[in-house]
């Protein structure tokens, strides 16, 4: 049988439906929705195009699954939606999903498969290729229109999150840039934190929240006074107070993002101490989470290692002898030292980010 009659029309003709809905509004957002439709078949695209702009979405039309992706490659596509056909010549719908979701710049833009498969294993292995919803054949507009808006939502409520996120690195980053000495700390400590984590057998969501606490986790000093951030010399009493508050700061800028809440125990307690003398909450042992332990050691070993206003720079060797002084002390996590001392003996860092001495 060909394929042309194996298909069917993606949307029921006018007329034969309910009302379609004229709104196009997407929880106060100021601008429509924008989808992209393929199907080879011109008779649907123009009734997916009709029932959709009718609801204030804007349309583009790709003609085949090559066209879609030269369409989603286009720098000002800006897509929220892409409604795909499954049959289509050349390029089938399954390996358009398939090369969307290998591609880093599509892989969590929304895909509503429409199609006339009946078997729900067959739609079950589309979700698990990565499609995003399944509508069957004839599609109703006010079903249409409903999911595309409820993928839109989704879509442009994780941008916000990425946006949001985008920036607090940039603002923590700034505060880097305020201390010359400061040069690479924040890099360097993610890849040394993600490195010693991996090495204690923490999981991916653990690791991707090391390697952004390695960023953010001095955010919070944006709330601290110059004067007392950048003081040359001992703080006295009162500017100790004031700059013990920034794990607190940086622990409200950064919680009201969901994305970030694995951060947040990093961000607030990677100033803790072992024998619980730290700040601010004074956790100690095991009450303070892992991933602060394991950011603070990483922390501790970079700021022996490189030169501050207060300090020289130490050696490897020397850096291990205080750490191991402290922990003699109390300060850190004993069985954690070992696995770090073992770790950044051999670990050696990208070029860019070494220390000036390597011994």
């Amino acid at each position: 049988m060909k394929m042309d009659a194996m298909k069917v029309l993606t949307a029921v003709p006018p007329g034969l439906e309910e009302a379609e809905p004229l709104s196009g509004e997407l929880d106060g957002m100021d601008d429509p929705i924008r989808v992209l439709v393929t199907d080879d078949e011109a008779l649907n695209r123009r009734l997916l195009r009709r029932y959709l702009e009718r609801a204030g979405m804007e349309v583009i039309e790709a003609v085949d699954g090559v066209d879609a992706l030269q369409v989603m490659q286009a720098a000002d596509s800006n897509l929220d939606v892409v409604i795909l056909d499954l049959l289509m010549p050349g390029l089938r719908g399954e390996e358009v999903l398939e090369r969307m979701r290998a591609d880093s710049r599509f892989r969590r833009l929304p895909v509503l498969v429409a199609s006339n498969l009946s078997s729900m294993s067959a739609q079950e292995d589309l979700l698990a290729r990565g499609a995003s919803d399944y509508l069957h054949k004839p599609v109703r507009s006010r079903e249409l229109v409903a999911r595309v808006r409820s993928l839109a939502r989704l879509k442009r409520g994780m941008d916000e999150l990425d946006d949001a996120g985008d920036v607090l690195m940039t603002l923590a980053r700034s505060v880097e840039a305020k201390d010359e000495a400061l040069e690479g700390h924040c890099e360097r400590l993610s890849v040394l934190a993600v490195a010693l984590g991996r090495q204690v057998g923490l999981g991916r969501r653990p690791l991707l929240a090391l390697h952004r606490g390695g960023v953010l986790h001095d955010i919070g000093k944006v709330g601290i006074p110059d004067a007392v951030l950048f003081k040359r010399g001992k703080l006295d009493e009162r500017e100790w107070e004031i700059m013990k508050q920034h794990p607190r700061i940086g622990d409200q800028i950064i919680a009201p993002l969901r994305s970030m809440r694995e951060v947040r125990p990093i961000v607030r307690h990677h100033h803790e101490r072992w024998n619980g003398s730290g700040y601010p909450d004074a956790l100690a042992g095991e009450d303070i989470p892992i991933t602060a332990r394991v950011l603070q050691l990483a922390d501790a070993y970079d700021a022996l290692r490189v030169e501050r206003v207060y300090k020289p720079a130490f050696s490897h060797a020397r850096t291990l002898e205080i750490l191991r002084e402290e922990s003699a002390r109390d300060l850190w996590d004993p069985a954690l030292l070992e696995v770090g001392i073992e770790l950044f003996t051999g670990f050696v860092l990208p070029e860019r980010l070494r220390y000036d001495s390597q011994e």
